[in-house]
C-alpha cells in the first residue's frame, strides 16, 4: 500500500513535469524560464534549488551528531550565499541578459576563461547531483525493506530523474512526531542537554580555521554556480530577482530546521536508531529519518513524508542536472559549432544531459561520503578557481584576462598542493587555494601593465 501510494505520487509529479515541458519552445525557456517568473514562483524555485536530499536526510543527522557547529556550511553558509547574491550580484547578473554564467566569463575576460570556468563549474556539479541520486536510491531501498539495494536504487533514481528533467507536507510530520516524543519542550531540552546548541568552535586556531572554511565554502564558493545564476535571471525583473533570492534564502533557513527537529524527536522515541550515527558506512546514518518514519508513524504520515521527500529530491536534482549541461552546451560545445540553431541546441542539451547523468551516477555508486560532505566538497573547486574572477570582474575595473587566468590556475594549484602535502594543516587547503586565487588576480592584473608600458617605450626609442 505504501509503495503503491508513493509510486502514484511520483508518477503525478513526473506528469506535472511533462505537462510543464510543453511550454519549453527554445533554449531560454529551458534554461532560464524565459525570464518571466513572478516573485512567488522565483522564491519557490530558489528554495527548491537549495532544499534537497542533503537538507532532509543529511543535515538533520549531522546536527544530531555534531550540533549546530557541525552544520555551519549548510544551512548557515548556504543561506548566507543567497543573501550575498541578492545584495551584491543579482542586479549585475540580471542586467547582463546572459544565458549562462559562463557567458559572463567570456564577456568579461574572453573565450579562454569561458572554457576553463565552464569546465570547472560543470565538474563541481558531479558531487551535488550524485548526492541527490544517492538520496533517491536510499528512499527506494528503505521503502522496499532492502529488497532493492542502495546501488540498484541509485541506478533507478538516475533513470527517474533523467526522465523528469528531460521533459522538464513536512510540517504535518513534525507535529505528529512532536506528540510522540512528548512535546516541543522535551525535544528542545534533550538537544540542549546533549550540547547540540553549541555553535562556536571550542578548540584552538585549527578548529576556527576549519569552521570558517566550512562556512565560506558554501557562503561564497557556491556563488559562481549556474543554478544560482538561473534562478536570478529567470525572474521577470531586477526587483523580483533580488527579493526572490532574499526570500528564498530566508524560507530555506527556517524550513531546514524542520527535518532537524524530526530527527531529534525520533531519536528520543527510538534511541536504538542512534547506533546508525556511528555506522561503518557513513551513508547509513542518513537512514535514521526514513527508518523512523517507516517504523513508527501511521500510513498517512509515511505517504506524506516520502511524497514530500521525493518532490524535494526531484526538483533539486533536476536543477542540478540542467545547470552543468546548459554550461557545457552553451559555453563548450556551441563555440565549436557557431551555426547551431535553437532546435539543435535543445537536442544537444538533452544529449549532454544524458552523459552528465551517467557521470553523476558513476560518482554516486563509487562514493562512500554522506550527502552533506558531497555537497560541501562540490563547491570547493569553484571557491578556489571561479569566485575571485567573478567578483573581481564585477567590482574591480582593473581586473583583466591575464589576472583571471592566473587567479584560477593559482587557486587550483594552491588548493591541490596543500591538499596533497598537508591536508590536516592548521589552515585548510581550500582557504589556501582562495588566498592564492586572490593574490593571482592582483598580480596577473597589475604586473603585465608596467611590462607592457616598458616594452612600448623601448620600441619608441
Amino acid at each position: 500500500m505504501l509503495i503503491a501510494s508513493v509510486v502514484l505520487y511520483l508518477l503525478v509529479t513526473i506528469a506535472i513535469g511533462l505537462w510543464a515541458a510543453r511550454r519549453v519552445h527554445n533554449s531560454k525557456d529551458y534554461v532560464v524560464a524565459g525570464r518571466s517568473l513572478p516573485l512567488y514562483m522565483n522564491t519557490a524555485t530558489v528554495f527548491a534549488t537549495w532544499f534537497g536530499a542533503e537538507s532532509v536526510l543529511s543535515v538533520s543527522v549531522e546536527f544530531s551528531k555534531s550540533g549546530l557547529g557541525g552544520i555551519i556550511a549548510d544551512p548557515f553558509g548556504s543561506s548566507m550565499c543567497l543573501v550575498i547574491v541578492a545584495l551584491l550580484f543579482a542586479r549585475a547578473f540580471y542586467r547582463m541578459d546572459l544565458l549562462t554564467i559562463g557567458d559572463f566569463y567570456r564577456k568579461r575576460y574572453g573565450k579562454t576563461m569561458e572554457l576553463g570556468t565552464s569546465v570547472i563549474i560543470a565538474i563541481s556539479y558531479l558531487g551535488w547531483t550524485a548526492a541527490q541520486l544517492t538520496a533517491l536510491g536510499l528512499v527506494f531501498s528503505t521503502l522496499t525493506g532492502g529488497a532493492i539495494s542502495l546501488s540498484t536504487g541509485i541506478v533507478i533514481s538516475a533513470v527517474v530523474v533523467l526522465a523528469y528533467t528531460i521533459w522538464g507536507g513536512m510540517w504535518s510530520v513534525a507535529m505528529v512526531v512532536c506528540d510522540m516524543a512528548g512535546g516541543v519542550g522535551r525535544v528542545v531540552a534533550a538537544a540542549a542537554d546533549s550540547g547540540k546548541f553549541q555553535f562556536w568552535p571550542t578548540g584552538g586556531t585549527k578548529e576556527w580555521f576549519a569552521f570558517t572554511t566550512a562556512f565560506l565554502t558554501l557562503a561564497i564558493g557556491s556563488i559562481p554556480q549556474q543554478d544560482i545564476f538561473q534562478r536570478v535571471t529567470s525572474a521577470r525583473n531586477e526587483r523580483v530577482a533580488i527579493a526572490g533570492s532574499l526570500l528564498g534564502g530566508l524560507v530555506y533557513f527556517c524550513f531546514v530546521f524542520v527535518p532537524i527537529y524530526i530527527v531529534v524527536a525520533g531519536l528520543l522515541v527510538d534511541p536504538g536508531l542512534g547506533t546508525l550515527l556511528s555506522a561503518q558506512d557513513a551513508r547509513d546514518m542518513q537512514r535514521i529519518l526514513p527508518n523512523f518514519i517507516l517504523e513508527h508513524t501511521p500510513m498517512w504520515i509515511k505517504v506524506l513524508f516520502f511524497g514530500a521527500l521525493l518532490s524535494a529530491i526531484l526538483s533539486t536534482a533536476s536543477g542540478a542536472i540542467i545547470a552543468p549541461t546548459s554550461l557545457c552546451t552553451e559555453n563548450i560545445i556551441r563555440p565549436l559549432y557557431p551555426r547551431m540553431g535553437d532546435r539543435q541546441f535543445l537536442l544537444t542539451l538533452r544529449l549532454v544531459l544524458v552523459c552528465f547523468t551517467a557521470a553523476a551516477l558513476i560518482f554516486a555508486l563509487n562514493s562512500k561520503q554522506t550527502m552533506y560532505d558531497m555537497v560541501q566538497n562540490a563547491y570547493t573547486v569553484t571557491l578556489v578557481a571561479a569566485l575571485v574572477p567573478l567578483a573581481a570582474g564585477i567590482f574591480w575595473k582593473r581586473a583583466n584576462n591575464a589576472g583571471a587566468i592566473v587567479s584560477s590556475l593559482a587557486g587550483l594549484a594552491g588548493w591541490l598542493i596543500a591538499a596533497l602535502a598537508a591536508p590536516d594543516a592548521t589552515v585548510p587547503p581550500p582557504l589556501i587555494g582562495l588566498g592564492c586565487s586572490a593574490a593571482g588576480m592582483v598580480a596577473g592584473s597589475l604586473v603585465p601593465r608596467p611590462l607592457a608600458q616598458a616594452h612600448h617605450h623601448g620600441a619608441r626609442r
